[in-house]
């Protein structure tokens, strides 16, 4: 009886230990959050549910708990994601700025945030297109030559989109950055859907990035959602099955 007392309390004690306290400190420089509440989301039961939450004070802010495991987790206020970031043992530091939003204190958050100002170039050289042409008109450009110019040049960027996303999460399939951007791309789709994109990214994936939970619910999901749709998920999926295009563009804000 003693025996399996002191196993019982040696599994307790392992148990107890296995789990991760993080530390956030914030601070923000716009002055309309002054007095409002952030929160921090993490995906849990098929949802995004809150596990800590922070009152601004005088642009300051701070999270602290523990954790079964590191994990991407997203900064909100109210309804709207104001970022992501990577929430583990480490003290991180949160900055909320008009122009930047950025967090700092570990490695992972420093990959995340690098490919973060990576894809807001690419971003803000899309949205750009149309002030080219307006620019253009202007000038005096022949029509026919202004679409062939722009065209090429959105499918370039295009191109460089959709590779860049492709090659952060292949790279990261083995920590929690891979899944955790693949969320944030399939989140942009009206509902779980196989494209040209995610074919790709699932044909190199690891058994670590397979068994997450969101993915795995994803992945069955869309192929039960294309053989509805009459697309065998054997099949080529073309650029013109429904969201073939990357739609990442709006869910990771600017930094």
């Amino acid at each position: 009886m003693k025996n399996i007392l002191w196993i019982l309390a040696g599994f307790l004690l392992l148990t107890s230990c296995s789990r991760t306290e993080y530390m956030v400190e914030g601070n923000s420089t716009i002055q309309t959050l002054d007095g409002k509440k952030l929160y921090l989301k993490a995906y849990k039961d098929n949802d995004l549910v809150d596990i800590d939450s922070s009152d601004v004070v005088h642009g300051k802010f701070s999270f602290s708990g523990t954790l079964d495991s590191v994990m991407m987790v997203s900064l909100f206020i109210d309804n709207e994601c104001l970022m992501p970031f990577v929430l583990g043992p480490e003290d991180l530091s949160v900055h909320i700025g008009a122009a930047r939003l950025y967090v700092t204190g570990s490695a992972l958050n420093d990959t995340l945030y690098n490919f973060i100002r990576l894809k807001t170039r690419l971003d803000n050289q899309i949205a750009e297109l149309p002030h080219k042409e307006s620019q253009m008109i202007m000038d005096g450009v022949d029509e026919d030559v202004i679409m062939v110019r722009l065209n090429d040049e959105a499918n370039r960027l295009a191109v460089q989109h959709d590779r860049l996303i492709t090659s952060f999460i292949t790279s990261n399939f083995n920590n929690v950055l891979g899944a955790g951007v693949f969320m944030i791309l399939t989140s942009g789709y009206p509902y779980p859907v196989m494209t040209p994109q995610i074919e790709e990214i699932l044909s190199k994936a690891t058994p670590y990035f397979m068994n997450d939970v969101y993915v795995s619910k994803y992945i069955k999901a869309a192929k039960e959602n294309m053989e509805q749709m009459g697309y065998g998920y054997d099949d080529t999926i073309s650029e013109d099955s429904p969201t073939g295009a990357s739609a990442m563009s709006e869910s990771v804000p600017a930094e």
